[in-house]
């Protein structure tokens, strides 16, 4: 039956061009890219208005493009900060903030004397 295996054949085909805008929505989103419909069908090599018949594609093309806008500027996986490296980071800087502030007030407890001396018309005190 010639159309058995014409059906078989555009089965095959709807398949394979699903899945290859499936991986390449995965691959823009792992990569940090901007997620578009012409990013998607550039990278899949479909078009436009198969992503846009294709309801799941549809649904997970603006999910994911949805949820960029609102994230921000989106970096690569591999660049995205570790909970364990955002924890060290936090610390550090806790403590050079903990730093800088007793030096500010080492500056300030300084400066109060120098102004003291100044006022009371004594040499500075160096």
């Amino acid at each position: 039956m010639p159309n058995d295996h014409l059906a078989a054949a555009t089965r095959r085909r709807v398949t394979d061009t699903r899945d290859r805008a499936k991986a390449a929505l995965r691959r823009l989103d792992h990569d940090g890219a901007a997620i578009t419909y012409v990013n998607v069908a550039r990278a899949a090599g479909v078009s436009r208005a198969l992503l846009y018949r294709d309801p799941e594609l549809r649904d997970e093309i603006d999910r994911l493009r949805d949820h960029h806008r609102s994230a921000g500027p989106r970096q690569p996986a591999a660049q995205r900060m570790t909970p364990e490296s955002r924890d060290e980071l936090l610390a550090t800087l806790r403590d050079e903030n903990h730093t800088l502030r007793e030096e500010n007030q080492h500056l300030r407890a300084r400066l109060s004397i120098v102004l003291g001396e100044e006022r009371a018309g004594q040499p500075p005190y160096r």
